[in-house]
């Protein structure tokens, strides 16, 4: 390649400012450096061919950098999508439904219409209207589609499900019965079911439609039937307590909606406000928390596969044992959040929305990240 206009000096170019390259691919791969100068009253340039041959990648590489950097633009640009975690509920559907409401209310309709719904499990017992929650519950999906909606599993309704028999089967081939065992010193102070079916039935289930009287000083009242405070719900149904009609009175739809829970789920790239500011994370939703001595990738594997040979399971039913973020965790930046522990606590990344307790005078409660702004169904907003 032959030099044109010869006035410009290459090695002016290298100090002066005013010259600019411009690289060139060719066929053969071989770059041409095309230099230009300007002025007022000139205008040179010089075309030089490179003499080696860069890697035939190099410019698909700098546009898929560009389309990298364009797209992580374009992400920063885009809205936050709201998380909002519902706590537990407990048969009261009256406070649902205004606990809804004032969600929208608190985060406009726009949000709310294309937000993660995260319900952190125990919509069953104590309350009066189990049936009409699940009922609300199952209608979301067709009545707000751009939601995604997330049902996890509580202890009470495990328990709940366990009665109905609707628990998927030991993995192992062994019989529910053998999850008696370990508790078995309990069967009488707690009144354990021993009706038709009992002899099938996993050990949650037999507590929870048990014979349970006297005084709860961990709730400061009654019990409601059995150690689970099931009475109410078989009433919903229109069955006295500890009735196997129960199985025959919960519709179909309501044991599917029970079968299918979730025992944990896992959501990446979750916006929540920080010391730091903003941050993204990961989110892990259980009722009740992770065991802080045990790995976490073992307790992820066995509610994932909804373990059923287990007794019971710590992270749906544990207490200070599954109150603080596992170790583990640390390492990298992850939300845990649960409901069941009967208050609120708002850490950095460590939430438990549980204002209710089940208790009929208490608030249900929510909280919307990326703010932890809490919404309770007491609200009132101005309209």
């Amino acid at each position: 390649m032959g030099v044109l206009a010869p006035k410009c000096n290459f090695n002016s170019f290298l100090t002066d400012p005013d010259k600019n390259p411009i690289i060139i691919p060719t066929d053969s791969y071989r770059p041409l450096i095309f230099i230009t100068s300007s002025s007022s009253n000139r205008h040179s340039s010089l075309l030089i061919k490179s003499t080696k041959s860069p890697n035939p990648t190099h410019f698909l590489s700098l546009q898929t950098k560009k389309k990298q950097k364009m797209a992580e633009a374009e992400d920063e640009a885009k809205p936050t999508r709201l998380v909002i975690c519902v706590g537990d509920i407990h048969g009261y559907i009256t406070k649902l439904r205004n606990l809804w409401v004032n969600l929208e209310n608190a985060v406009g309709p726009s949000h709310f219409r294309s937000a993660l719904v995260v319900f952190l499990g125990d919509y069953c017992d104590r309350g009066p209207r189990t049936d009409e929650v699940i009922d609300f519950l199952i209608s979301l999906p067709s009545k707000y589609p751009g939601q995604s909606h997330v049902f996890l599993c509580g202890n009470h309704d495990l328990a709940f499900a366990a009665f109905l028999g609707v628990l998927p089967t030991p993995s192992d081939g062994s019989d529910f019965s053998d999850t008696w065992r370990e508790y078995a010193m309990n069967e009488e102070r707690e009144g354990w079911y021993k009706g038709l079916g009992y002899e099938g039935m996993h050990l949650q289930g037999r507590r929870w439609a048990g014979r349970m009287s006297g005084f709860n000083h961990a709730k400061n009242t009654e019990y409601k039937g059995s150690i689970y405070d099931a009475g109410p719900t078989f009433e919903a149904y229109g069955v006295p307590h500890g009735s196997p009609d129960l199985m025959k009175a919960v519709p179909e739809e309501h044991k599917k909606f029970l079968r299918d829970l979730v025992w944990v789920h896992e959501e990446d790239d979750v916006s929540i406000e920080t010391k730091e500011g903003l941050q993204k994370c990961k989110l892990i939703a259980v009722h009740a928390g992770l065991e802080k001595d045990k790995g976490v990738e073992e307790q992820l594997n066995y509610l994932k596969n909804k373990d059923t040979r287990i007794s019971k399971v710590e992270p749906l039913s544990g207490r200070k044992n599954v109150w603080n973020i596992p170790e583990e965790l640390a390492k990298t930046p992850t939300i845990v959040v649960s409901g069941h522990h009967g208050k609120v606590h708002v850490g950095e990344l460590r939430l438990i929305i549980d204002r209710g307790g089940g208790l009929e005078s208490n608030p249900v409660a929510a909280i919307v990240l990326p703010s932890k702004k809490l919404v309770l169904d007491t609200d009132e907003f101005a309209t």
